[in-house]
């Protein structure tokens, strides 16, 4: 059984954002926060999560002298993608108030926490947002998005070859491809790809507001290049974009997310099994969050670290205020209004012989370390 088991708060109020996990650390890299200037260029900002310690911490600039060294740190922006290969973290993507979308490729050491931009080659992505990445061996899958020079959704599938730097464009051989779309999750199982939600226009790649929510998954191939036909399934999440999207066991999760027709915000946790082609709803024990769109969610080890996103509130919002008034407004005013950026982070973990229970309370974090043998036992310490 799934269980809830870390809420926690305080850290960084992000929207939008790109995250990774690298070992025990989730690196968090830009999105946005309202009330925070977002047409002054600087430098995109790199929050740290300690899934051991429970802490956060930003990292410092980066020093650049001359313009060179500036164009290889990325600007702050939102809707990009991260992805981590060996021990690069590469951003692609996203846009900025002022610059618009971006299709430069960024680099991120982790090892020396440095920036730079590979030299790459071949046919480079447009310009966008909102699209999706993962990552197959030593390949970035980039789907869908918003193209900023066409104005339209997209439903290309580009591939980055992080060995050669070359990109290319993946042409389907056959199969039906899935529909133009941005906000969705493109999800790596074996040599598959699974795309699930997102945001897509009825008539076409152009927006002409009268968007679909699609709920129904499309397989993409990465050994055939084809889009695989797929059965039909008798239960199904509701449609959706801005959701979370991970893979365990081989089978895919997804949780969250919003459709603007019925105006309503998710916090619900479904599983797909690839093998039988069929969803599952999945009610893991403990509180969990709130209902939201455009969080992260990352895997470290056997837990799942959801943090961020954000869900309409009535009256200010805001950057300012405490997240626990920001809290209060949603679930007092509901949907609607002014969106207001989520500062939590919660944890779902798999049954394992020992598991973490961190509670909140005034002052305090209580540590509880449940045991199946053993019973609970609890802990107190300062919290900063």
């Amino acid at each position: 059984m799934l269980r809830w088991s870390v809420h926690l708060e305080g850290g960084p109020r992000r929207v939008n954002h790109a995250a990774v996990a690298v070992g025990h650390k989730v690196y968090s890299f830009g999105g946005y926060c309202s009330g925070e200037d977002y047409e002054t260029l600087r430098q995109i900002d790199v929050h740290v999560f300690n899934s051991v310690s429970l802490r956060w911490t930003k990292l410092p600039p980066v020093r650049t002298g001359g313009r060179e060294r500036v164009r290889e740190v990325p600007y702050m922006r939102y809707g990009h993608t991260a992805v981590l290969v060996e021990d690069i973290i590469y951003i692609w993507g996203g846009r900025n108030d002022t610059e618009g979308a971006c299709n430069v490729l960024y680099a991120f050491d982790v090892t020396h926490h440095r920036w730079f931009t590979p030299k790459i080659s071949g046919t480079v992505p447009g310009a966008r947002d909102g699209h999706s990445a993962c990552v197959l061996g030593k390949a970035m899958y980039i789907f869908g998005g918003y193209e900023q020079l066409a104005d339209c959704f997209s439903n290309d599938i580009h591939k980055l070859d992080t060995s050669s730097m070359v990109w290319s464009l993946v042409n389907a051989r056959q199969g039906m491809p899935a529909r133009w779309r941005d906000f969705h999750s493109a999800t790596i199982i074996g040599t598959k790809m699974f795309v699930f939600g997102g945001r897509a226009d009825r008539f076409g790649p152009f927006h002409s507001n009268n968007e679909i929510y699609c709920n129904k998954i499309k397989v993409f191939d990465t050994e055939t290049n084809c889009w695989l036909s797929t059965p039909n399934t008798q239960l199904l999440p509701e449609g959706r974009r801005s959701h979370s999207a991970f893979a365990y066991n081989g089978e895919l999760y997804i949780f969250g997310g919003y459709n603007a027709r019925l105006d309503r915000h998710f916090n619900d946790l479904w599983k797909f099994n690839p093998e039988t082609f069929s969803w599952k709803k999945v009610e893991p024990r403990g509180k969990g969050p709130c209902p939201r769109r455009r969080q992260c969610c990352c895997m470290v080890g056997e837990r799942i670290v959801l943090f961020g996103g954000t869900r309409g509130v009535c009256g200010g919002g805001g950057g300012g205020g405490s997240v626990a008034s920001a809290r209060a407004h949603v679930e007092e005013c509901g949907g609607g209004g002014v969106a207001s950026a989520l500062a939590d982070v919660v944890v779902v973990v798999w049954p394992l012989p020992w598991a973490h229970v961190v509670v909140v309370v005034v002052g305090v974090v209580v540590v509880w370390h449940f045991c199946q043998s053993l019973g609970l036992r609890g802990a107190l310490c300062k919290q900063d």
